[in-house]
């Protein structure tokens, strides 16, 4: 038996491959486009989630430090070494370092204090985007406050034997210098290791007390149990000849020191760094003046502005006349992000924006009937 023509060439028809080559088209170019949506999608989200991640990360920090910001700080401040007879502002002074990025500057001029908080407005880099969206300079801003993790002001320095103390037959038989170069500790009243493993260490503050008043150094070497205070230190702080602001005038009139306590300070700088890593913007936080620590990738944005004690002065950039540091009493921080790549769809960067007011809990109570 013999096949019919028909059945012989069965198959499809030109004009039916055609159809089923464009509806085919059609369903492919519906899956390309649909998985291409969702990819840019995706990027869109985890750029974004990467942009405010990298924000809060540097913002959780800042917080602690700044909740923390005048604990066991004086309410005045710290001396520090002033220039010009008796500590006055004359011509030429020059006041202590202040930590910056890759460049000098130090402290407001003519301060013989060191506040718990320094504004710096606009003494960070202007940060310019790859895309060259250009910002003015950014904001530093420098915070102090007591570390405890030494238990350092325990006891003072030196108390005589009988007072009870865990030293040597119930005193502390430490000492700072007459120079004030150096002081040495009773190891038996302050012990280095602490329990916690803290040390003192090279580049550490170390605030001494005591009823003249109050002082500043650096530590620029530690031979436990005496630690060092040598001249040229990176702050400027170990000025012993200076009239003022140093452990020289913590001494009674016969060149010996009443009973005097130590505590370790630590301060934090806040800034942009726009040079460390070429096109590329970190948050720095940087501990005295120590190698500073990247808290926030791609941060181009960071401002500050405080609010004082009155009400009135609100939303300063810096200390307004007739105000001084001591009266901020909490602050409003700005930062700005962008991606660390451009979103592919729009060709441009992913940027956001966040602010937050954090109270100086140490200083935010003031005695309003002096």
């Amino acid at each position: 038996m013999k096949l019919s023509r028909s059945k012989r060439h069965a198959g499809f028809t030109i004009i039916e491959f055609t159809i089923a080559m464009a509806v085919t088209s059609v369903a492919l170019a519906a899956t390309v486009l649909a998985f291409t949506n969702a990819t840019q999608a995706n990027q869109n989200v985890a750029l974004r989630e990467d942009v405010a991640d990298n924000m809060r990360a540097g913002l959780n920090l800042m917080e602690q430090d700044l909740i923390q910001t005048g604990t066991g700080i004086p309410t005045g401040g710290i001396s520090i070494p002033a220039a010009g007879p008796n500590g006055a502002c004359t011509t030429g002074y020059s006041n202590i370092t202040r930590p910056l990025l890759n460049a000098t500057t130090v402290f407001p001029h003519c301060n013989v204090v060191l506040p718990a908080i320094e504004p710096g407005y606009q003494l960070g880099p202007p940060v310019t985007a790859p895309d060259a969206t250009s910002l003015v300079n950014t904001d530093i801003v420098t915070m102090m406050y007591q570390d405890n993790s030494l238990n350092l002001g325990q006891y003072p320095i030196y108390l005589p034997v009988g007072s009870g103390a865990p030293g040597n037959n119930g005193g502390c038989a430490g000492s700072i210098s007459a120079t004030g170069a150096s002081a040495q500790f009773d190891a038996n009243c302050v012990v280095s290791p602490s329990p916690s493993g803290a040390t003192i260490n090279a580049g550490d503050l170390i605030m001494f007390s005591n009823a003249n008043g109050n002082a500043l150094v650096y530590v620029t070497s530690v031979a436990w149990p005496t630690v060092f205070f040598n001249a040229n230190d990176p702050f400027a702080l170990n000025q012993t000849g200076l009239p003022s602001g140093t452990l020289i005038q913590l001494q009674n009139a016969g060149g010996t020191y009443p009973p005097t306590t130590a505590e370790r300070v630590t301060m934090i700088t806040y800034y942009l760094d726009n040079v460390s890593v070429a096109g590329h913007v970190e948050l720095i936080r940087r501990i005295n003046f120590n190698a500073g620590q990247t808290v926030g990738d791609t941060i181009e944005d960071l401002h500050f502005t405080y609010n004082f004690n009155d009400g009135i002065a609100v939303n300063e950039t810096s200390v307004p006349a007739g105000y001084s540091e001591n009266q901020i009493r909490s602050i409003n921080v700005y930062v700005g992000g962008r991606s660390d790549t451009v979103y592919t769809q729009s060709g441009k960067y992913i940027r956001s924006t966040t602010q937050t007011q954090i109270s100086l809990r140490s200083m935010a109570y003031a005695n309003a009937f002096p």
